[in-house]
Parts: C-alpha cells; structure tokens; sequence
C-alpha cells in the first residue's frame, strides 16, 4: 500500500502495479513480516531509487526478526546486492529501523503505530493517524488479543484494511498457516467498536469472490468491499 507519496507498507509484487516515477519519492517501507509476498518487491525498489549521491535514504521500519531475515536471505550479496553497505557501509542508501510492537514512528503529519498480531512468524499490524483520522491495516493474521483493543483505541478510525486469505470450508488450513477465514474475521469483528469502511484483502486467488460473499454474508451490517489494485483510500 502506497501513503501518500513517499511510504510503503510492505512491498510486494504489488510494487509492480506502480509507476517507474510512483517509486521515486518512496523513502520509508513498513514491513509486516517476512513472508515473500510482503517483500519480494523491495529489492527492485532499492534498486531504482538508489542513488550515489541520496540526500535521503530509504528506510526499513519492521521487527527485528523480519529485518534478519531480509538482510539474510535477500540483501546478502548472493540474492541481491546488499545495500545497507552502498555507496558506502558509513553512509549507506539503505537503512534498517526496528520497530517493535507499541512502537509509534511519526513521518511528517502522520503517526504509524505498530501492533502485534498472530501469524507463523513474527508479524506486525500498523494504525495510521493524522489529523484526519485513522486507518488501520492487519498484516497477515489469524484471531488474536492484540489488534482490537488498539483499533478501539483510535478516536476516529476511518478504515480498515484486513486480510482474509482463506474460505471457511479451508478452515483447517487457514488456522494452521495463522490466516483469518470469513468466521473467524467476523467474530473478531464482533468486537470493533467503531465502524470503518473495512476493505478485505490476501485473498487465496481464484477464491475472491467467495470470500466476499462469506464475508458479507456473516456481518452485513458492516461496509465491506474487496481491495483492488489501483483503489485509492482518502482519510
């Protein structure tokens, strides 16, 4: 997801989907975890907008396991050049900045709040807030204590972005890969005390519909719709 002009939270293939000149301004990435659809566009990303002579380097905000595992097995000089050690390891283009769970990292007039979530590997959900509102995005994961009481916490939350990955007759799998299907999402929706537009996403592909369907079906008095590429979220 592009904000604004200049942040990314994660940075999939969906990096794809954005204009050459669209990556030019990017200078903060907020990664949820370490899975490959979350990352595997930020190496290409690093890649157009390095520049010998930067002014302002691109930043990696995420948890301390998911920046091992990205400095490991991405920007390890074998997979992809690394980086964080050009044009030079004094003053490298790439930078990393953990960000744990509770953390806030404000970025001009917004506040990016990072919240722990359920998932196989160490995940993070982020609210959003400027003086406009809040938003708020999921990061993979299934049922959990964390990421409600923090959603309720936000005076005015707009919008909420969250994955859905599986059908409910996947329950099975769901559950064992930490994912959200249409049930479970929407007992855990059952205790969001505001009541933001909610826009699905993860989708298993090929299942999109269905999901919905599920979706709205089991909460219909929710405004629930199914994020697509090029949808823009004003808050």
């Amino acid at each position: 997801m592009l904000i604004d002009d200049d942040v990314l939270i994660d940075a999939g293939t969906g990096i794809g989907d954005l204009e050459l000149g669209d990556l030019d301004s990017i200078r903060h990435v907020f990664l949820t975890h370490s899975h490959l659809d979350h990352v595997a566009g930020l190496p290409m990303l690093v890649d157009r907008v390095f520049d010998e002579n930067f002014t302002t380097p691109l930043t990696v905000y995420a948890r301390e396991e998911t920046l091992r595992a990205v400095q490991a097995h991405l920007f390890n000089d074998i997979i992809w050049p690394d980086f964080s050690a050009l044009p030079s390891a004094a003053n490298p283009m790439l930078r990393y900045q953990v960000c744990c769970p509770g953390d806030t990292v404000t970025i001009g007039h917004r506040d990016f709040y990072a919240v722990d979530v359920m998932h196989t590997v160490p995940t993070l959900g982020f609210t959003v807030q400027n003086s406009g509102g809040a938003f708020a995005v999921s990061g993979d994961t299934k049922t959990n204590e964390t990421l409600w009481p923090v959603l309720n916490a936000c005076d005015d939350l707009r919008v909420l972005v969250i994955e859905v990955s599986f059908p409910d007759e996947m329950q099975d799998l769901a559950v064992e890969s930490g994912h959200y299907t249409p049930k479970s999402l929407t007992a855990d929706l059952g205790r969001l005390d505001h009541d933001p537009e909610i826009w699905l996403t993860g989708m298993k592909p090929g299942e999109e519909q269905r999901i919905l369907d599920q979706v709205v079906s089991a909460a219909p008095d929710r405004k629930i719709r199914m994020l697509a590429r090029g949808t823009v979220l004003t808050v």
